[in-house]
């Protein structure tokens, strides 16, 4: 399986970068660095990325709005053709829009084990606290800062007499283990069949008086007692791909889709011209449009009067 591209953004010397960097060049590792930008043209983790070969960007924000820069930076990133932001170091809060655009596909890494300490200053505030542990998290990003679902963490032990400093100091090293590690774990999750199918699964029964049965050897979902409105074919003929197939008007939008992007559409066989294959193992899902997709086709199939009590619930 083809690896996971990855974005990383810094705003100084870019050592969880170069930790990230270090650790995609493991010839099993599942990622690899396509791209590390920045918002400061002086960050010492730009030489340090052009050293490695890794293309780079800068666009300092002074005089930009934050919305304004957030989407150059997210054109540069989406140009490098990044699947997944990790940030690293990056000293800017994100505008609402950027952090929806790469929900579910952005991390970042926070010197504290969260939700303990959140924003700067972490060191110095588990000092005060008289912590026996501070440490690193691994988490998802949201709008909140430091507050998305956390992905992994390791706490330090806190010496006698440590100060901000030394304590710092610890925490950076558990910070390099742990990002490339949660890193990597997360993106061969995000790429695992059996999670994509789950996540699909999650969607398609969330469907009113949806079920999953098995049929011609690949799950599908239906209206209990009724017809099916979406299949999942995994190396179906070995022709191996893992895809969802939903319903479809005919013909022309097919071909409109297959045009429009053939590298995740095609025409399944044996399933005729009212269906669309859509690949699943490209590392890029939009899990809203594919929710999209499977209520679409739940409506093409549903009783008319499953359907309008579901529009009048929907009214409230």
């Amino acid at each position: 399986m083809a690896r996971a591209r990855v974005a990383v953004l810094i705003s100084g010397s870019g050592t969880n970068m170069a930790a990230l960097l270090y650790a995609a060049k493991a010839a099993d590792c599942p990622y690899e660095i396509v791209l590390v930008a920045s918002n400061n043209p002086d960050a010492a983790g730009l030489r340090l990325a052009t050293s490695e070969g890794i293309p780079t960007f800068v666009r300092p924000h002074k005089g930009l709005s934050r919305e304004v820069h957030d989407e150059i930076m997210h054109d540069a990133i989406v140009a490098a053709g990044a699947q997944f932001v990790a940030l690293a170091g990056y000293m800017r809060i994100l505008s609402s829009e950027f952090v929806s655009q790469w929900e579910g596909r952005m991390l970042n890494i926070h010197p504290s084990l969260l939700p303990k300490y959140k924003g700067l200053h972490t060191h110095e505030r588990a000092l005060e606290a008289g912590d026996a542990h501070g440490g690193c998290s691994v988490h998802l990003v949201t709008a909140e800062l430091d507050d998305g679902p956390i992905l992994g963490q390791t706490p330090v032990a806190i010496l006698p007499g440590d100060t901000p400093e030394t304590l710092a100091a610890r925490v950076l090293i558990a910070e390099h283990q742990l990002y490339s590690r949660v890193l990597a774990d997360y993106v061969a999750r995000e790429q695992s069949p059996e999670h994509l199918i789950d996540q699909v699964r999650e969607r398609a029964l969330a469907l009113p008086e949806a079920d999953e049965v098995v049929s011609h050897g690949m799950p599908c979902f239906g209206i209990i007692k009724g017809k099916k409105f979406a299949y999942i074919s995994r190396d179906h003929h070995g022709d191996g791909k893992l895809a969802l197939l939903v319903k479809i008007s005919g013909v022309e939008e097919q071909a409109m889709l297959i045009e429009n992007d053939e590298d995740r559409y095609y025409r399944p066989a044996y399933f005729g011209d009212g269906w669309i294959a859509m690949r699943l193992d490209l590392g890029d899902n939009d899990w809203d449009n594919i929710s999209d997709w499977l209520s679409r086709s739940w409506r093409a199939v549903a009783p008319k009067k499953l359907t309008a009590m579901t529009d009048v619930v929907g009214e409230f």
